[in-house]
């Protein structure tokens, strides 16, 4: 098998930093292009990084992702105390700002975009964010690449990785005690964040025909 090209975007949160890891350790992936605010502060002879501020158009970032096999897009931010249409224009805006440029680009790759356990396809559920993550997954379905929505639920962090959002962070903390019991009783809902970013590259490179994945699904293809 020929190794691949990955593209990450939101390598410094949680699942990012999942995913990072076990792209830097897979030897069927040949190179990892982390695009993001802040630098992931990594040596690695696979990675480069892509710093910049403005994250509405990647019009100038045709170059970097020309030729990619894959992007996990674990961008993401909480909808607490936002606006819908301060969350739409993050969640959903930068999003297909990055998705429009590949999908040009590079229309034969596969865009893995982390969603969420309850997310809305129909796009008209009482739940904000749910809405705004199903217009976003409908979306991107819809381009001419290979894209798969991932829907996790509970995440047990593992290998160091961690939340950057506080609220998150403190809940992963206080109820990780439970996890083997969650595992156990509910493991649709639940899943390890290795688990998770290897899941992830199977679907780059399983390109299964299901294309909106639970945790359950995930841990098929591993």
């Amino acid at each position: 098998m020929r190794q691949v090209k990955i593209i990450v975007f939101g390598a410094t949160g949680m699942i990012g930093q999942a995913v990072l890891m076990q792209c830097l350790g897979d030897q069927r992936i040949e190179s990892v292009l982390v695009v993001g605010r802040t630098s992931v502060r990594r040596q690695d002879d696979k990675l480069r990084e892509v710093l910049r501020d403005d994250f509405s158009d990647f019009a100038d970032c045709a170059d970097d992702f020309a030729g990619a096999d894959a992007c996990f897009f674990c961008l993401g931010v909480s909808s607490v105390r936002k606006s819908e249409a301060d969350y739409r224009r993050v969640t959903k805006g930068i999003t297909l700002a990055a998705a429009d440029v590949m999908a040009r680009v590079a229309p034969r790759m596969v865009f893995v975009y982390i969603s969420g356990m309850g997310t809305d396809s129909t796009e008209h559920g009482r739940l904000m964010w749910a809405r705004v993550k199903g217009e976003t997954e409908n979306a991107l379905l819809a381009m001419p690449f290979r894209a798969y929505g991932v829907r996790p639920g509970f995440i047990q962090a593992v290998g160091g990785v961690q939340s950057r959002t506080r609220l998150y962070a403190i809940g992963y903390r206080l109820v990780g005690w439970a996890y083997p019991v969650l595992r156990k009783v509910a493991p649709r809902h639940v899943i390890r964040s290795d688990e998770l970013a290897t899941g992830m590259i199977e679907i780059a490179l399983q390109r299964p025909v299901q294309r909106v994945l639970e945790s359950d699904d995930l841990r098929v293809l591993l």
